[in-house]
């Protein structure tokens, strides 16, 4: 009878655990992955959240720098973790957008995430070479069109978003370039600024140096509003392309079917650090706009972006499995 009693009761006493773990969140350290080697700018903003988001929470926020695979490795690892909320990484265009639009990948974007919060966004850029005689978009664009397949373009990758932005221009403007995928941001805009490449769009912390340099001209930016470190530079979106929102975007997610009270004290306290005026002053040295969510706000974010990404990978047959 008392053995029945105490299987009874168990249920209510597992419950009342876990509310009690959930009442008293957090009580030991967080670890925080960031999906990419330490240094570069995906690194510092993480890190510069992560110092600031520990006093907010009153308790240790740990970046663990985990690469390799375009960011696969360290969303498995995130996907497979406890979902009690002290395991965390910082999701990004590439883990929950452009690679799993292009790729088949071991998890599954939207179903084994929960949506914390969105940090903020930077955009790509439109750079020509400075030998072009295009001095703005419009003389570009007839430049394009009355050049068909003779102006190539570089990338960071295959499937990178300076890939699928630069797929995306073609689509709606109904161009023809060149694909030239390079291993990453730096070689390619070397070669933009020798003159291998014609055109690219590199993400705007990346090009700022080069821009104010002039060794390479900006045409026009991505997103839907003008940048206010570059605020004599249109966005694609003036010049008639509409819905051109492609850009770099941060946020935090932590494992699927996470308790509705943690994912509240991390989204209000992320909020809180998106408040502090030195840390928009920290991002903007990497061009990041902050843009403060609730859950279900970037949860619908990250899905429309996917599903942009998907719809161009299918419309320009990018498949990058085969």
């Amino acid at each position: 009878m008392k053995r029945r009693t105490l299987l009874q009761a168990s249920p209510l006493l597992l419950g009342l655990g876990n509310a009690q773990a959930q009442a008293a969140y957090p009580n030991k350290t967080i670890r925080y992955i960031v999906p990419v080697a330490a240094g570069g700018g995906s690194d510092m903003v993480g890190r510069a959240l992560c110092e600031r988001w520990a006093k907010v929470l009153g308790q240790s926020v740990v970046v663990d720098n985990i690469g390799g695979g375009g960011g696969v490795i360290a969303s498995q690892n995130t996907a497979r973790a406890p979902a009690d909320g002290y395991t965390l990484m910082q999701g990004y265009v590439a883990t929950h957008g452009t690679a799993p639009a292009t790729r088949k990948l071991p998890y599954d974007a939207e179903k084994d995430f929960t949506p914390i919060g969105m940090i903020g966004t930077t955009p790509n850029v439109l750079c020509i070479n400075t030998s072009l005689p295009s001095q703005n978009f419009n003389a570009f664009l007839d430049y394009v069109k009355q050049n068909p397949g003779r102006l190539s373009y570089g990338s960071a990758g295959a499937g990178s978003l300076t890939h699928l932005a630069a797929e995306l221009f073609k689509l709606q403007t109904n161009s023809f370039m060149v694909h030239i995928p390079y291993r990453g941001i730096a070689p390619a805009i070397t070669d933009l600024i020798g003159g291998q490449t014609q055109l690219m769009f590199p993400g705007l912390a990346a090009a700022l140096p080069h821009i104010r340099s002039g060794r390479i001209r900006a045409l026009a930016v991505t997103g839907t509003k003008r940048h206010p470190q570059v605020k004599d530079i249109p966005t694609l979106e003036e010049m008639g392309l509409k819905g051109f929102d492609a850009q770099q975007w941060y946020g935090v997610v932590g494992p699927a079917n996470m308790p509705a009270p943690i994912v509240k004290v991390l989204n209000d306290s992320l909020l809180s650090v998106l408040a502090q005026p030195d840390f928009k002053e920290k991002l903007s040295s990497e061009a990041v706009e902050l843009m403060p969510m609730r859950p279900a706000e970037f949860a619908a974010y990250m899905k429309a972006d996917l599903a942009r990404w998907t719809q161009l990978a299918k419309a320009r047959n990018i498949q990058l499995d085969s």
